[in-house]
């Protein structure tokens, strides 16, 4: 099924939901990392699905690739600030667990959705993949 709007594809909605959970867990932080680690967070979290989104709205293969791998290094981001969360005793493995399955989750389904795009210039549809 070629996918009309980033809005069906299943890894943005996905994107969405760890988006939520990590202003979620932020929530949990010491008010003087307002402008540090929760800051950090957070944009990385919202560059996820945005990425997603601008990408699939270019209709172009080749440029929705290079938008996965921007969505991927901010989950790459995501994921190292959870660790240092972790690290300096702000959080702990047990409250973190849901967060970074969430992130294998979605790191799995960017990683499919990149391999199903087409290797060159095409329609600039692509399916969804990205379960």
């Amino acid at each position: 099924m070629a996918v009309k709007g980033y809005h069906q594809l299943t890894v943005w909605r996905k994107a969405i939901g760890l988006t939520k959970e990590i202003y979620q867990l932020t929530g949990r932080l010491p008010p003087n990392e307002k402008f540090g680690l929760i800051s950090q967070l957070r944009r990385a979290a919202v560059s996820v699905p945005s990425n997603i989104a601008e990408g699939q709205a270019r209709r172009n293969p080749g440029e929705f690739r290079q938008f996965i791998y921007h969505a991927l290094g901010s989950l790459a981001e995501v994921d190292t600030q959870m660790v240092i969360a972790v690290e300096l005793g702000f959080l702990d493995d047990v409250e973190v667990r849901p967060v970074t399955d969430h992130i294998a989750e979605v790191r799995r389904m960017l990683h499919g959705l990149e391999v199903s795009l087409p290797s060159h210039r095409g329609t600039g549809k692509a399916t969804d993949h990205g379960r």
